[in-house]
């Protein structure tokens, strides 16, 4: 069972602030990276919020992250845009990118921006959702570490590269479905490496290609699956969204792409050979009222979204969720009742106060 402390959210976005603005970043930077970290943590995605802290700052020490950025458009259209990042926080880059996507989508119904020269940029929700607050459909997803296996190989050639789509509702509250590719999250991994646990058959393999539920499998050679798992549960469909999520998100904008991509860890060095720069995003938004009056929409979506809530159950005890709407729940009791960190977290943020020299959290 994970040993678990309990922080509040005033007190984790006060430290976190304090680190990124102790490797450099501006007030505004920290406030939004925290931002885009505490959304992760508060949605009970704990492995994308300050789990990760410690591991940008090592980015940073390394000279891979740049916590002054000029991020800035080298390309443009009407309703597209590419935007270099100039090794920045993913954090904020992604943010800047989408602001350009939803300023284009209001002028003209949909804006499309591709990004290069980042870094790991969160919760693929965090972004989409910027467009859900201005009635429109959002969409986000980004390249990552080459941790997974397409299907048939024992090679690791792919990001977990997340996707998602954020639709907005009236009475209800946003649709969000925000997703890996693989079988699961490389948090996920950690989380169980933390609790000591056995993880699922499906998840991963060794470095020969055989099943395996040992958390610990990625650093012997192993690889992660795509989503499916095995070719007779469907991971060709998993292997297929990667590839697009690869593709619109490295290909299109210049970033490195599959196994060229740029590891997180920062003792491994990225790839000799880059074909790109960095890793890459892809962010949109769509106006709702481009299609059908946005009055109208919600109400459908409302509809909808009723619908699927009360489908019958299989258990009565397990109604059916909707996307997002877990993630929904555990913001509201962690915004009650404080974030829970576990234990090995706690002490890496501490070791990281004392690195940087700022107050314990």
């Amino acid at each position: 069972m994970e040993d678990n402390l309990i922080i509040t959210e005033a007190q984790l976005r006060q430290f976190t602030e304090r680190v990124f603005l102790a490797i450099g970043c501006s007030k505004t930077h920290a406030a939004l990276a925290t931002d885009v970290l505490l959304q992760a943590d508060l949605r009970g995605i704990d492995s994308h919020g300050v789990a990760r802290l410690s591991g940008y700052v090592r980015l940073w020490k390394k000279g891979r992250l740049n916590a002054t950025p000029e991020i800035k458009v080298v390309h443009e259209t009407a309703t597209t845009a590419t935007v270099d990042g100039d090794r920045g926080l993913g954090l904020i880059v992604a943010p800047f990118a989408m602001e350009i996507a939803i300023k284009k989508a209001a002028q003209f119904g949909s804006g499309w921006v591709a990004v290069r020269n980042s870094n790991h940029f969160g919760i693929a929700g965090y972004h989409a959702l910027m467009a859900v607050k201005e009635d429109m459909i959002g969409y986000a997803m980004t390249n990552a570490s080459p941790l997974v296996t397409p299907t048939f190989s024992k090679e690791r050639m792919l990001g977990t590269n997340p996707m998602c789509y954020a639709f907005p509702a009236g009475q209800y509250p946003p649709v969000v479905i925000d997703m890996a590719t693989s079988a699961a999250a490389n948090g996920k991994l950690e989380i169980a490496q933390r609790t000591g646990s056995a993880i699922p058959n499906g998840w991963v393999q060794t470095a020969g290609g055989l099943p395996s539920t040992n958390a610990h499998e990625l650093k012997q050679g192993g690889s992660l699956l795509p989503l499916g798992g095995d070719r007779q549960h469907g991971s060709h469909k998993g292997f297929g969204l990667s590839a697009t999520v690869d593709i619109l998100s490295a290909v299109l904008s210049g970033a490195n792409y599959g196994p060229w991509a740029p590891p997180f860890v920062a003792y491994l060095e990225p790839h000799p050979n880059p074909v790109g720069e960095g890793l890459g995003h892809f962010v949109g938004a769509m106006r709702a009222d481009g299609f059908r009056p946005i009055a109208v929409f919600k109400e459908h979506m409302d509809n909808w979204i009723g619908r699927f809530k009360n489908a019958e159950p299989i258990d009565a005890n397990q109604p059916v969720i909707i996307p997002g709407e877990p993630e929904r729940l555990a913001e509201a009791q962690r915004k009650a009742n404080g974030i829970p960190l576990n234990k090995l977290v706690w002490d890496d943020l501490k070791m990281l106060a004392d690195e940087l020299k700022i107050n314990h959290p």
